[in-house]
């Protein structure tokens, strides 16, 4: 199994998500984060004055899919979160060692 977690433009949410139940995938998470890469935040210009905005905001989706999947939904990903300008994010991919449903005690890929 794999865990995958992709930082993306909050925009984009809607599209990843709609691509991602065309493809199969039962549940994610998604979380509100900020935070910065290469471009190390961005200026903006408000009544006049330029202030410096360090911690951009951005959406943090995780998804724990089966081996056979990760690449494809991590293709969905990269191709429905993409604008082609700096800050569409990253997308990483972890092995996932074991996944137990509480409600009825599954275990691995059954408990997903």
């Amino acid at each position: 199994m794999k865990f995958i977690v992709a930082i993306i433009q909050p925009f984009r949410m809607d599209t990843v998500r709609e691509a991602l139940n065309d493809a199969g995938v039962t549940g994610l998470t998604v979380s509100e984060v900020r935070g910065y890469g290469r471009q190390r935040g961005h200026k903006e210009v408000y009544r006049g004055a330029e202030y410096t905005i360090n911690y951009v905001p951005k959406l943090k989706l995780e998804v724990a899919v089966d081996d056979d999947k990760a690449e494809e939904i991590s293709e969905i990903i990269m191709r429905t979160a993409r604008t082609g300008k700096i800050g569409d994010g990253k997308i990483f991919v972890f092995d996932l060692q074991s996944v137990l449903r509480i409600r009825t005690g599954e275990v691995g890929p059954q408990a997903l």
